[in-house]
C-alpha cells in the first residue's frame, strides 16, 4: 500500500512529477494491501498458462495443415482430451499457490524484500535484473534437472513430467508437486539475492513461464527466438530431451545451452542432429537420382 494520500503527496516525496506509468501504478495500488499485490503473481501466471498454449492446441486439432510442417515430432498427435487432462491437473496447483502466498506473506516480505511503492524501476534497472535472474535460474535449474534424472529422482518424481514424450505447451507445468517446489527455488533465487519491484517480479515470472511454454510447445517456427538469442535452446533443443525420455542424459538446461556445453551434456543431442542431417542428405540424393532417371526416360520416349 502506497503511503501517500494523494498524487500530490507522492510527487512531493519523489521530488518530481510522476511518469504516466507511476501515475497508473498509484491509481491501481494506492489503496491495495501489499499482500494482495503479492498474490497477483499467481493470478497473472494462471492467465498466461491458460491462454498461451491454446492457439497451437486449437490449430493442431482443427487446422493441422497450418502448423504440422513446423511440428518437431509430426507423427505424434496429442488428443484434445489428453491436452485438457494435462491442463486440468496442472492448473489445480494455482489456487493452492494463492493460499500458500497469503500464509507465507510475512516471511516472503523479509526474504524477498520486494518493493511495492514508488518510484517504479527504470527500464535499464529492469533489464539488468532480468538478465541476472535468467543466468542464475538457468544455472541452478540445470543441476536440479540433472539430479531429477538420477534413477531415484526420475522414478519417484521426474517421470510424471516425462509422460509427454512429444510435449505440448500445457506440459510446462505438468509435474510432480515436489518438482514444482524444487524448481521454484532457482526462479526465486534471483529476486532474493537482487531484490526488485513487484512489477519486475511479475515480468520475470511471466517471461519465464512463456519461455517454458515455448520450449514445451513441440514446434519450431522460422521466427523462433533461438535464431535471434545467443545460446538460447528453444523448443527444438528441449523437445529432444523429452523425445529421449528417462534415458536422456542430454539437454538439461531450461533456457540457455552454455551449461550443457560446458559440462558436456549435449553429446546425445549433437549426435541426434548429425544423424538427422545425414538422413536428410541421403533422402535429398535419392530424390535427385529419381528426378534424373525420370528426365532420362522422358527424353528417350
Amino acid at each position: 500500500m502506497i503511503p501517500y494520500a494523494t498524487p500530490a503527496e507522492a510527487e512531493a516525496a519523489l521530488g518530481r512529477a510522476m511518469t504516466w506509468a507511476e501515475a497508473a501504478w498509484y491509481q491501481y495500488s494506492a489503496a491495495m494491501p501489499d499482500s494482495w499485490l503479492h498474490c497477483h503473481t499467481t493470478f497473472i501466471l494462471f492467465v498466461i498458462y491458460t491462454i498461451t498454449p491454446l492457439p497451437l492446441v486449437v490449430l493442431e486439432q482443427f487446422a493441422p495443415s497450418v502448423v504440422l510442417p513446423y511440428k518437431l515430432q509430426p507423427r505424434v498427435r496429442l488428443p484434445l482430451a489428453a491436452s485438457l487432462r494435462c491442463y486440468m491437473e496442472a492448473a489445480c496447483f494455482f489456487p493452492l499457490a494463492v493460499g500458500f502466498q497469503l500464509v507465507s506473506y510475512p516471511a516472503a516480505v523479509k526474504i524477498l524484500r520486494t518493493r511495492m511503492g514508488l518510484p517504479l524501476p527504470s527500464v535499464r534497472e529492469t533489464i539488468a535484473q532480468l538478465v541476472v535472474y535468467s543466468l542464475m535460474e538457468d544455472y541452478l535449474s540445470y543441476w536440479i534437472h540433472r539430479l531429477l534424472h538420477t534413477q531415484w529422482g526420475y522414478e519417484k518424481i521426474h517421470r510424471v513430467h516425462h509422460e509427454f514424450t512429444a510435449p505440448t505447451g500445457f506440459a510446462m507445468s505438468y509435474s510432480h508437486w515436489a518438482e514444482n517446489l524444487f524448481l521454484s527455488i532457482p526462479a526465486l533465487a534471483g529476486p532474493v539475492i537482487v531484490p526488485c519491484h513487484i512489477t519486475t517480479q511479475w515480468l520475470w515470472f511471466s517471461i519465464r513461464l512463456i519461455e517454458g511454454i515455448n520450449t514445451h510447445s513441440g514446434y519450431h517456427f522460422p521466427f523462433s527466438p533461438s535464431k535471434l538469442i545467443p545460446f538460447y535452446g528453444g523448443a527444438e533443443y528441449h523437445d529432444y530431451h523429452h523425445y529421449a525420455g528417462g534415458r536422456s542424459q542430454s539437454n538439461f538446461a531450461p533456457l540457455f545451452t552454455y551449461c550443457d556445453y560446458i559440462y558436456r551434456t549435449d553429446k546425445g543431442y549433437r549426435y541426434h542432429k548429425l544423424k538427422q542431417a545425414k538422413l536428410k542428405s541421403v533422402e535429398e540424393n535419392n530424390v535427385e537420382k529419381k528426378g534424373g532417371s525420370t528426365v532420362f526416360n522422358t527424353r528417350k520416349d
